[in-house]
């Protein structure tokens, strides 16, 4: 309203100084004007004041504009925390259940295979209760770094609970996650050569399970804990024969 009503006044004023001094000669329209020391300031005062109110609303748009990315921003920085593990820095199970409809919504829709690993941390309460809580909470931690160099950007690793991870492994079949799982082993068996654990190492069960079309979330995930709990039964027979 501000800038109409200064456009208006600005060109009243100029035709107030123009049409008087009109007048037609030879065909031709010649105009002489004559504009007072006044009426020329208050032109030049209207003039600035529409262009600092142009500049003034166009700043206070940008800074609107900043304030709603900003907003936006931080909305989602909160969200992302909602559904990451602050121990791990790793999706949480309260990711699990959006992710795990992202991954299976792209298998369907694009006909790749989809696998998850469900990963159990053997003998965890030993170290708790040899080590402390902190080395506990600095193996899991050093874990879950592991277990998310192993795998790809397009793959998640998530904690599935207390020492339980869940990685989901995008266009991948049962015999490519068996490559996943040989690559956990050989980065646990570097991080155990390094390790300050003395007389202790660190050991993972992990049961694989394949996502066929038709097949709920719980019970692919049922299917990889009992895979799971079945590697650690053959572990523990190994290594107690008697």
């Amino acid at each position: 309203m501000i800038v109409t009503a200064t456009g208006v006044l600005v060109g009243l004023g100029l035709l107030a100084v123009l049409l008087p001094a009109a007048f037609m000669k030879s065909g031709d329209l010649h105009f002489e004007i004559t504009v007072s020391k006044q009426l020329a300031c208050g032109l030049l005062v209207l003039l600035i004041l529409a262009n600092t109110y142009l500049v003034t609303r166009r700043i206070e748009f940008r800074q609107l504009r900043q304030r709603m990315i900003s907003t936006a921003m931080q909305n989602e920085l909160i969200r992302l925390q909602s559904f990451t593990d602050p121990l791990t820095e790793i999706y949480n199970r309260r990711s699990l259940e959006e992710l795990a409809g992202r991954f299976i919504g792209q298998a369907k829709r694009l006909g790749h295979p989809l696998t998850f690993l469900l990963v159990d941390l053997d003998h965890f309460k030993q170290v708790n209760t040899q080590f402390g809580h902190l080395t506990g909470d600095f193996v899991l931690t050093e874990i879950a770094t592991l277990l998310k160099g192993s795998i790809r950007g397009t793959d998640a690793a998530i904690r599935y609970g207390g020492d339980e991870f869940l990685i989901a492994l995008s266009n991948t079949n049962a015999a490519g996650a068996d490559t996943v799982v040989n690559r956990i082993q050989v980065f646990l068996n570097e991080w155990n050569q390094s390790s300050s654990l003395d007389d202790f190492t660190v050991s993972l069960s992990i049961g694989t399970a394949e996502w066929t079309d038709g097949k709920t979330l719980d019970e692919v995930l049922d299917l990889a804990d009992r895979n799971m709990y079945e590697e650690k039964s053959q572990r523990s027979a190994l290594s107690n024969p008697g």
